[in-house]
């Protein structure tokens, strides 16, 4: 199958708001040239969330559903990133919280012959839009964390849209150990540091990171739980600098090449 973009979506109850967003995505992509597929990762949501899937799929096969048991949204993108036969694998949230329009930059950056092209809210082009106070304290607090201890330099690592060349995708999916497939079914939304795990070990690999300024834009209905996910995404960062330490990621290293704001 050859597909130049594919476009994975984890959700997780998302019946409320998945349907606008897929009228976006089906919109924006027929309007392109490109050959591509979306693939639905569904989290094991209780809700219609795998029907309204089932529908678009029924009307056009290049929406594509997995099914997948409820293990968190770690889980849910790694599984859609490996499902994945795109040349460019790109990555982001139900809500489309970062227009899908970025797409097309991301994707003329890694055509550029960047490895990964990550969005940022960070940075002078970048905006956020009605972001509660609390949660953008909270990200701010968790992202000084994450550069005292693992990625110095990067402003911003959990904005949902995220961009591969599809043997980088693979590369670092399968070799993170966080959140992998096998662990025990979880309640309720899990929102976690994966994105930090797969930076890590792509800036060890020494693969070339382009980061890309976005509006972004919060959207009612967000799983992001402020308390419980704060010491959840703490836990993996512990865990990543934990793994380095004993020799997890190991391996042959480069020296990374990254484009910052501003660059």
């Amino acid at each position: 199958m050859t597909v130049d973009i594919s476009l994975v979506i984890p959700a997780y109850n998302e019946e409320q708001r998945l349907p606008r967003s897929l009228e976006a995505i089906a919109a924006y992509l027929t309007s392109q040239p490109w050959k591509w597929e979306v693939i639905v990762a569904d989290d094991g949501s209780e809700d219609t969330t795998p029907d309204i899937v089932r529908a678009w799929s029924a009307r056009d096969p290049r929406f594509v559903l997995l099914r997948l048991p409820h293990r968190g949204k770690a889980a849910a993108v790694r599984s859609g990133v490996l499902a994945a036969h795109g040349r460019f694998i790109l990555f982001t949230d139900a809500d489309l919280s970062t227009p899908i329009e970025y797409v097309e930059t991301a994707l003329a950056l890694l055509r550029e012959g960047w490895d990964i092209v990550i969005g940022s809210r960070e940075g002078a082009a970048a905006r956020r839009i009605g972001e509660p106070w609390h949660r953008h304290a909270m990200g701010r607090v968790y992202n000084w964390l994450v550069q005292l201890l693992l990625l110095p330099g990067i402003e911003d690592t959990q904005c949902g849209f995220k961009g591969f060349r599809r043997e980088v995708a693979h590369d670092l999916f399968l070799r993170t150990h966080l959140y992998r497939d096998g662990q025990r079914p979880i309640r309720g939304p899990r929102v976690t540091g994966f994105d930090v795990e797969v930076l890590y070990i792509a800036r060890r690999r020494g693969y070339r990171l382009a980061v890309l300024p976005v509006t972004w834009r919060h959207v009612e209905g967000s799983k992001v739980r402020p308390a419980v996910d704060s010491l959840l995404m703490l836990r993996d960062v512990l865990a990543v600098r934990w793994n380095a330490w004993r020799g997890a990621y190991d391996g042959e290293v480069a020296p990374a090449q990254e484009r910052l704001p501003g660059d």
